[in-house]
């Protein structure tokens, strides 16, 4: 006899309908398929969740470094890619193989994503370029609007990837252009505020996300309302 951990059912679970609309997203699936047909079999999932952790943790040590020299910020660089390929490749991989593991993935993926979050904001925080309260708010515009699409995938059964046609990958390249040009810009400043020009920045984005969660969210009671759901 099998032991069944508590709450969970005798039936297979099924994953939520993906939904994904952002820019890059048909030019992303067929790099991650060519990827996924070439990697070794000795490469599993489970590695590629925890090497895009490990490139969390190098963008936060680079923007952390970037007090003793702008140089390190080529290591934060570096971060999101191995972050992007790790974390784009893991569940890719995973149906890719037919190896899908619904419940263990979601559970285990994003949880790691959600520290990672934590990591690389906390990172951006720690910078001479950003002040940590704007990069926190940031961090709470994105982290409202995850929790936005797990419950969407809980009572719609649609997890959603994409909003406004952006994507974690298209959040990732702006993240890169703004690490590149933060040795031009500088830290200082601007407009007789407290704040640089990348805090401000910050400040739309973070503004931007809570607006989108509670659109999203009053969107969402309305259809659930309607159906009587």
């Amino acid at each position: 006899m099998h032991d069944k951990l508590p709450g969970t059912a005798a039936a297979t679970v099924q994953p939520p309908t993906r939904i994904q609309q952002n820019i890059l997203a048909r030019s992303e699936r067929r790099i991650l398929n060519w990827l996924c047909a070439r990697l070794p079999r000795w490469v599993t999932p489970d590695q590629l969740t925890l090497l895009g952790f490990g490139g969390a943790v190098l963008v936060a040590a680079g923007y952390m470094l970037s007090w003793i020299d702008d140089e390190w910020l080529g290591l934060s660089l570096v971060g999101y890619i191995v972050n992007w390929f790790g974390d784009s490749l893991d569940g890719s991989l995973a149906r890719w193989r037919h190896i899908e593991r619904p419940s263990y993935g979601y559970f285990v993926d994003h949880s790691v994503d959600g520290l990672a979050i934590v990591l690389i904001v906390g990172g951006l925080g720690a910078s001479p370029y950003f002040r940590l309260d704007v990069a926190l708010l940031g961090a709470i515009g994105y982290l409202l609007l995850a929790i936005h699409t797990f419950l969407s995938a809980k009572v719609l059964g649609e997890f959603r990837l994409s909003y406004m046609a952006g994507g974690p990958t298209e959040l990732r390249l702006v993240l890169m252009a703004m690490t590149m040009i933060m040795p031009l810009v500088g830290g200082a400043p601007v407009l007789g505020t407290d704040f640089s020009a990348f805090d401000l920045f910050g400040l739309v984005v973070a503004s931007v996300l809570v607006t989108l969660f509670v659109v999203q969210s009053f969107a969402t009671a309305r259809l659930l309302r309607r159906h009587g759901g």
